[in-house]
């Protein structure tokens, strides 16, 4: 089990999709959704298929927020110049957790110190 770390506080269970089929699969066809979804090697989202809203943040190599997004179903956002990564939650996830551009964001492996 892997944690998201929003500026040195642990907020949520992190999925990573780090494979070309977990990232095709993303949070589609989900029962229930996960907390939040780390794509690895992805700058861009689509919302084809989704029926609900998500947040999105676009992050460079070190974690930091460049760019967050609500992504509406069948939506899409955007290749962001230095973005390596995507981030995404369900709807109002971001508020509750405070990410925002200029944070950090961290994956740590469950029980270790961020």
């Amino acid at each position: 089990m892997t944690r998201l770390w929003v500026d040195g506080r642990d907020v949520a269970e992190v999925t990573v999709a780090s494979t070309w089929g977990a990232r095709a699969r993303g949070m589609l066809w989900r029962r229930r959704l996960p907390e939040a979804m780390w794509f690895v090697r992805e700058s861009s989202v689509h919302g084809v298929g989704m029926t609900v809203p998500l947040d999105v943040a676009q992050l460079a190599a070190d974690g930091s927020v460049l760019a967050v997004h609500v992504l509406r179903p069948f939506g899409l956002v955007a290749p962001r110049p230095g973005a390596v990564d995507v981030l995404e939650a369900p709807a109002g996830s971001f508020a509750r957790w405070g990410l925002a551009v200029g944070g950090v964001a961290r994956r740590v492996p469950a029980g270790t110190a961020g």
